[in-house]
């Protein structure tokens, strides 16, 4: 060993790398560390000491900070030690961030603490080298109540809010104000930053159910806003997707916490923005279709949400669900055969039986689903050309199933009118279905234009193989097809109302999604190896790549095997053409084939298990969206019923005229008047029933949270560190205790010594017996007046000291001692009982004292004589 270090020690030491401090910081004093071990322990005497003399004698300074930047306040803090921590305020120590730590560990007691301490006017600082280090702890834009809701800490939030904080109101991204710009231009990462902190607070669960009067329409709106944001700053878009969740979760379980249909009735029916002139029935689900438009698909599926949708759904037939699905095919099949006959009973008479059993959301799904599957029937005849016509006709008339399909037509070009003016063009175009029935009407009604301008400009025959190639007939023939296409697809949209085909639909419609997204790359390698090919073999004319349409068209199916590797070779003995040839085209077929076809596949495979994962919430909120559309008051005769004028379409066209054209008299206007004010009395009354209800599930929200956080929360480091913080407080106020009571005992002592040795030796067996008492009796009523883990301790204490007064075996005698009290004894017979066990001691000695003058017979003078007693014994008995 010594070699070896003989030989390290005599290495160059070009090889070495000498080290150092270079950012040196100023060391602290033994008396700083030790008050700074002090509060980090808990030990409030050596605090409070350190400092009163810091105050006398100025030897420390109260607000030094350790080597991680924390003050004692700060320590105290991070150990929850409320005591030590109303000691420091009550000093007048340096606050500084402190509020925030404090809400950042979430200590309510040191928060309260804070908020009520006043700070001085002349408030001691830090030296300047430790204040930059402490407050970089927070960004400048953290306030106590950023803070707190980035902890959704409900009680401190509760507590700041009452103090009458505020927060800035956050600028959309697309401002251009001078704030925003100049705040982008000085650091565009700092302003990002604090975009997202102020979002993350505002999307606390608990800031928005105690600042908001409306907490789930705050919720929607702030879910919809993150949602956006997150698409415009994509360097953070994973961290506003999650705060868009939060604030979804939010809504859905503050539904969970309704109780009653009531309850749930009111939540879903309430509107926000209700005037004084709505009719009746207006706000009908009136949240539930706000949720739907910022897709809360978390809150339209929750089960109460469900439970109720269901119970409107299948409102003539409740046991619907409980019936055998035999039962339940028949029942459909002989509504969807009598729907001619319920359209023409709601015609005549709307408000009839008939007319009413129609007008259920349940039959009117079911009439529209025969309509439409009618109108598919007429679509199968009219492609199989059931009725004879002249195949070389220009011009041909229609037949009597396609004038049979024009009033279904003119049916569904009337609904999307009337659906577009009801619910705008925006919210028409975000529905996909909504576009596919634009494009479906728009080909049927080209068609029917075509064949119009045939049938008048074209009346001859002619042999259709001569027909030039953009005839009328031949445009208006192909555009049916297509047509035709599209309407039978249609009919996947009514497969969201099944539970099994339902979510298959969905990931069908989110895979249509990925081929966009695949046909964009593939359009760009078709392009390029066809302008390629087509370079290459232009001089050839060959007919696969002789111009650049055949050159697409032939990659297009080579990705199907349609097209060998023939097409490739050409006439000339050029080989070199050939081998390139060949190379870029079975290039291109390993690229589309083995690259992105593989990449297709693995979209569609994610999308599909996205879908799956989440299958129940993305079907029931898609199911929602089909039954609201059948929950409407408009709508209820399908096509082609919906186009005749009925006495009830008549009769509104006529009021609505009147309102509109014709002046109101006075009595009209009081009239008027008056039903305003009826209004508006009870759309105060709703607003009130909704504030009570929201008021009941917050409380239940916030109790099942904490109950929640309760069993959730296991054993933690920080439950360790608060133990440990106890454990010391503890021992150091049981020290202190004991260091009093031995002062007390001294005193005592010294006061008694004297009495005792004046009647020791007329008797000391009742001076022992009644000092012991009269030092227990004064012992007793100091520990009763302790608490409860004082008294414990200052037990155990007492008996010790007993012990050791007596000069008896101190850990056998305390444990017999402790006994004695527990087993009912009174804490002031301690010192006698200690005295008693002595006296035994005492006289054991002395008859052992006895027995060995006894067996001595080379002393004849102490013969019978008493043992000389011991003055030690003798004084331990008196005392």
């Amino acid at each position: 060993m010594n070699l070896y270090y003989w030989k390290r020690n005599s290495s160059s030491q070009q090889d070495r790398i000498p080290l150092r401090v270079v950012r040196a910081e100023p060391e602290l004093s033994p008396l700083e560390k030790a008050y700074l071990n002090a509060v980090d322990c808990g030990d409030y005497a050596s605090v409070k000491q350190a400092l009163e003399e810091a105050e006398i004698y100025f030897k420390i300074n109260i607000n030094c900070v350790d080597s991680l930047g924390r003050t004692a306040l700060l320590i105290a803090i991070e150990n929850e030690n409320l005591d030590i921590i109303q000691l420091l305020l009550s000093y007048n120590v340096y606050v500084g961030d402190a509020l925030l730590h404090a809400i950042r560990r979430g200590v309510v007691g040191a928060v309260e603490l804070l908020l009520n301490h006043k700070k001085p006017s002349k408030e001691k600082k830090v030296p300047q080298i430790w204040g930059d280090r402490q407050f970089s702890y927070f960004t400048p834009d953290i306030t106590p109540i950023i803070l707190a809701a980035h902890t959704n800490n409900y009680e401190i939030i509760k507590m700041l809010l009452q103090m009458g904080v505020s927060v800035p109101k956050p600028h959309g991204v697309r401002c251009k104000c001078l704030e925003c710009s100049s705040n982008s231009d000085a650091d565009s990462l700092r302003n990002s930053r604090s975009r997202l902190n102020l979002y993350r607070a505002l999307a606390c669960p608990s800031l928005i159910a105690l600042s908001s009067e409306d907490p789930i329409l705050a919720a929607f709106q702030l879910s919809w806003e993150l949602l956006e944001l997150s698409k415009m700053e994509i360097e953070f878009k994973s961290e506003y997707e999650e705060l868009s969740h939060q604030c979804k979760r939010f809504a859905k379980d503050l539904l969970d916490q309704t109780r009653s249909s009531h309850e749930l009735e009111m939540i879903l029916n309430f509107r926000d923005d209700i005037t004084l002139l709505n009719q009746e029935n207006s706000n009908d689900l009136a949240r539930l279709k706000l949720a739907i438009k910022y897709h809360q698909k978390e809150f339209v599926a929750q089960p109460n949400c469900q439970q109720l949708l269901a119970a409107r759904w299948y409102g003539e037939f409740p046991s619907w669900r409980k019936r055998h699905w035999a039962v339940k095919l028949l029942t459909s099949i002989c509504i969807g055969l009598l729907f001619p006959i319920l359209c023409l009973c709601y015609l005549v008479a709307p408000k009839s039986r008939c007319g009413l059993f129609i007008r259920k959301p349940f039959i009117k799904f079911i009439c529209h689903t025969a309509s439409y599957l009618t109108f598919l029937c007429l679509l199968l005849m009219a492609s199989q050309h059931m009725m004879f016509t002249d195949k070389c006709n220009e011009g041909p008339a229609p037949t009597i199933v396609e004038w049979m399909i024009l009033p279904w037509i003119l049916g569904f070009v009337w609904t999307e009118i009337k659906q577009m003016w009801n619910d705008g063009l925006q919210d028409y175009i975000d529905d996909w279905w909504n576009l596919m029935d634009f494009v479906m009407n728009s080909l049927y009604l080209a068609t029917i234009a075509l064949r119009i301008v045939a049938y008048v400009k074209y009346r001859g025959k002619k042999c259709r193989d001569d027909w030039e190639m953009f005839h009328p007939t031949l445009v208006a023939e192909a555009l049916f097809a297509i047509a035709n296409i599209f309407s039978s697809l249609r009919l996947i949209s009514l497969f969201t109302a099944n539970s099994h085909l339902g979510p298959l639909q969905i990931s069908l419609g989110r895979m249509l999604l990925d081929i966009l997204k695949f046909l964009f790359i593939f359009c760009l390698v078709l392009l390029a190896f066809a302008n390629g090919l087509n370079q290459l073999y232009f001089y050839y004319q060959t007919r696969a790549f002789s111009t650049f349409f055949e050159t697409l068209q032939s990659l297009f199916w080579s990705v199907f095997g349609l097209v060998g590797l023939h097409v490739t070779n050409v006439t000339a003995n050029h080989k070199f053409t050939n081998f390139v040839g060949a190379t870029m085209f079975g290039t291109y077929n390993v690229i589309s084939l083995v690259v992105l076809l593989n990449m297709l596949i693995a979209m569609m495979n994610n999308s599909y298990q996205q879908i799956f994962d989440h299958a129940d919430i993305e079907w029931k909120f898609a199911r929602t969206k089909l039954w609201i559309s059948y929950f409407e008051e408009g709508g209820t005769l399908p096509s082609p019923f919906n186009i005749i004028p009925s006495p009830k379409s008549i009769w509104y066209f006529i009021k609505w005229t009147k309102k509109h054209i014709y002046r109101r008299t006075t009595s009209k206007r009081r009239e008027r008047d008056s039903a305003i004010g009826k209004q508006n009395s009870e759309n105060i009354q709703i607003n009130n029933q909704y504030q009570e209800v929201m008021r009941h599930l917050i409380k239940r929200y916030v109790a099942a949270t904490i109950r929640h956080a309760k069993t959730e929360e296991g054993l933690t480091e920080e439950n360790f560190k608060e133990l440990k913080q106890d454990i010391s407080s503890f021992r150091y106020d049981v020290l202190g205790l004991m260091k009093e009571k031995g002062s007390f005992l001294k005193e005592d002592k010294s006061s008694n010594k004297e009495s005792n040795l004046k009647h020791a030796n007329h008797s000391p067996n009742n001076s022992t017996a009644s000092n012991g008492q009269q030092k227990g009796k004064l012992i007793s009523k100091n520990i009763h007046s302790s608490s409860s883990c004082d008294r414990s301790a200052a037990r155990y204490h007492l008996a010790s000291e007993a012990s050791f007064e007596y000069e008896l075996p101190v850990g056998n005698t305390t444990k017999h001692l402790l006994k004695t009290v527990d087993e009912g004894a009174g804490t002031e017979q301690l010192p006698g009982r200690a005295a008693e066990i002595g006296q035994q001691r005492d006289q054991r000695v002395e008859r052992l004292e006895e027995l060995s003058s006894a067996t001595t017979s080379h002393e004849p003078s102490t013969e019978g004589a008493p043992p000389e007693t011991h003055p030690k014994h003798h004084n331990t008995a008196a005392m």
